[in-house]
This record gives structure tokens, sequence and C-alpha cells, in this order.
């Protein structure tokens, strides 16, 4: 469980909407004096629930319009190649997510590039990190949504639910 009463939960909402906001326009938002606000901002901070403050580039703007998601299959399932097989993908700056799944597909990666002939360029990387029994690729054709913005209306502050 967590320590989040709605203070803290109202600091996070207001600094996952806009993380350039001051100390002073941070308190007035949420309804604190800047003092208690700035040590509540330092604790979430330094307990972990603010990992990084962020600009979000617009990746079409900066030539990197292709979203692809690339399943892949394994046939090794070893902590030692595990290790191995993921300092080469965090490696790859094309990725942006990757996960270990559960199911048919053993990890899932989100990558971005510039067009198909650069997710070619990335494919002939990831398929030299490891031995692979599988590599599935789908193309995104057009983004809904996207947020960063966890949904913290959805967890309990201090209070019964």
């Amino acid at each position: 469980m967590n320590s989040l009463d709605k203070f803290d939960c109202a600091i996070l909402a207001a600094l996952q909407a806009d993380a350039t906001l001051s100390i002073s326009g941070l308190s007035e938002k949420v309804g604190l004096s800047s003092t208690p606000c700035w040590k509540r901002v330092k604790r979430l901070e330094e307990e972990g629930f603010i990992e990084s403050r962020v600009s979000i580039v617009n990746r079409e703007k900066v030539g990197l319009p292709v979203t692809v998601f690339v399943s892949v299959k394994t046939p090794e399932h070893d902590e030692k190649w595990l290790a191995r097989f993921a300092a080469a993908v965090i490696a790859l700056p094309e990725v942006l997510e990757f996960h270990r799944m559960s199911g048919d597909v053993d990890y899932l990666l989100k990558v971005v590039t510039t067009d198909i002939a650069g997710y070619d360029r990335f494919y002939k990387k990831l398929i030299k990190t490891a031995r692979l029994t599988g590599v599935s690729s789908a193309f995104s054709m057009e983004q809904i949504k996207s947020t960063t913005a966890l949904p913290l209306e959805l967890i309990s502050h201090g209070t019964p639910a």
C-alpha cells in the first residue's frame, strides 16, 4: 500500500500535468502554503514517488514518426540469458519500453524509428543480440491515446475506499 494523502495525490496530479510549475504555483493549485508544499515535493522525490521531471518531445516533429510494437519469443529463460539480453536491448536507443510478458509472447518492445528502413536496421541489430525463435512486428497506424499521467484518482489516499 502507499502512504499518500489527498495533498500528495494533488501534488502528483499537478506535476504530471505540468512539471514546470513553481512551488508557489503548485502550492496555490493544491491548497497548501509554499513551505509545506515544498517539503512534500522533496519527500515524494526522496521516497521515489517522483522518479524524474522530463519534457515530452514530439516524436513526429523530430523525425521519429514510426512506432512499432515488437513481440519476441525465445527458447531461453534462465537469469543469465535474460541479463545479457536485457543489457543488449536496453542499449538499443530505438527501444522506449521493454516488458517481460506472460502468455504466448516472452518480451514486448515499443520501438520508435524514422521509417521502414530504420526499423529494418533496428531489426537486424535486435536479432544479433541473442538466440530468438520469433520476432513479430506490429506497426502503429495511428496513436489514439498517449499519456504519461497515472490515474491517481483510482487509488485510496488515506481514507477507506
